[in-house]
C-alpha cells in the first residue's frame, strides 16, 4: 500500500456564524524515492471552525485514487479524538447520538468522513496547533486565506452547528 501523509487544518472567523476554510497538505513518495506534494483549500461564506477541520481531512481522504496507508495529522481534538478514543464507534452504535443522547453534531461530514476513509488503513495524529509543525503552519494559511477570500462556497448543512 502506498503510504501517505495528510496534514490538515480549518479555521472559521466569528465562529460559528462567519466564514470559514480548510487547508490539506497531502504528501507522498513515489518508488523512485520522489517527494510528491498537493495543497488544497476552499472557503465558505457561513461555516464552524469543526466543519472545517472535518472539510480538510475529507478532502484529503477523498484525493486518494487507491486504497493507502494514511496518516492524518491535524491539531483538532475534535477530530482525532473521535478516532482515537473511539468517540465514533459509540455514536454508530448510538444511531449518531452522544453519550449523552444528544445528536452528534455535523453528522453530514461524519458519514462523508467515513465513505472517504473506506479502504483505507488510516491512523489520526494530533499536533498541537500554531506551534511551529510546518505542515501545520502551512494548512492554517491555507484555510485562513481560504477564509478571508473571495468566491466563498455556501456550506450545504442543513444547519452549521
Amino acid at each position: 500500500m502506498q503510504k501517505v501523509m495528510i496534514y490538515t487544518d480549518g479555521a472559521a472567523r466569528g465562529n460559528p456564524d462567519g466564514p470559514g476554510g480548510y487547508g490539506t497538505i497531502l504528501q507522498f513518495v513515489d518508488a523512485k524515492g520522489t517527494l510528491h506534494e498537493r495543497e488544497y483549500s476552499a472557503g465558505y461564506r457561513k461555516t464552524t471552525n469543526n466543519r472545517m477541520e472535518l472539510m480538510a481531512v475529507i478532502i484529503g481522504l477523498e484525493a486518494l485514487t487507491r486504497p493507502c496507508e494514511v496518516e492524518v495529522v491535524s491539531d483538532s481534538k475534535y477530530v482525532t479524538d473521535a478516532f482515537n478514543q473511539h468517540w465514533i464507534d459509540g455514536w454508530l452504535k448510538k444511531n449518531w447520538k452522544t453519550s449523552t443522547n444528544k445528536p452528534v453534531k455535523n453528522i453530514d461530514l461524519w458519514k462523508r468522513l467515513l465513505k472517504a476513509k473506506d479502504g483505507h488503513h488510516v491512523k489520526f495524529i494530533w499536533v498541537k496547533g500554531h506551534d511551529g509543525h510546518p505542515e501545520n503552519e502551512r494548512c492554517d494559511l491555507l484555510a485562513t486565506t481560504a477564509a478571508d477570500g473571495d468566491g466563498l462556497l455556501d456550506d450545504c448543512a442543513d444547519e452549521v452547528v
